[in-house]
């Protein structure tokens, strides 16, 4: 499935967190393996979140579509989800915790292993695909130092 909510929330231990609905046959398989994967595609594999994320898995069998298009996958190594072969993030997850949130439920899953490339990840905003634009420098030094002065003069 394409999940538009996904968050990296801890360093150590490394957590991800995703957003999806109880209806989704992404959370049932969840539930029963305990496990997950998150792969952050390229902008150039906007297809893939095109085909997971308008079907659902009860109708229609996206990896096969998905093999179909052109896109392959791997097994995980220590999980046994699928992962998008040539993302720019991969991260092999066991679920350690489910919060109600809304609509949604949140699952925590620990980061068991990952791997990442240089390549672009896709973007979405606004229910359109972006390719992340130039980078934005950091303030200037003084201006860094006046921030400074400012915090450090309204701390508690």
């Amino acid at each position: 499935m394409a999940a538009e909510w996904t968050h990296h929330i801890s360093y150590s231990p490394g957590l991800i967190a995703i957003s999806i609905h109880k209806t989704d046959t992404t959370y049932k398989n969840i539930k029963d393996s305990k496990e997950f994967g998150v792969s952050i595609c390229t902008h150039d594999q906007n297809v893939i979140s095109s085909v997971s994320g308008d079907r659902h898995g009860q109708e229609v069998d996206k990896i096969s579509a998905l093999k179909e298009l052109g896109f392959k996958f791997y097994q995980g190594k220590k999980i046994k989800a699928l992962l998008v072969q040539d993302s720019a993030m991969n991260a092999e997850c066991k679920l350690i915790n489910e919060i109600p949130a809304g609509d949604h439920v949140l699952l925590i899953g620990e980061i068991v292993e990952a791997q990442a490339s240089e390549k672009e990840p896709l973007a979405y905003h606004l229910g359109k695909y972006w390719k992340i634009g130039e980078q934005i420098k950091k303030p200037e030094q003084p201006i860094l130092d006046k921030i400074k002065e400012v915090v450090e003069k309204h701390k508690k």
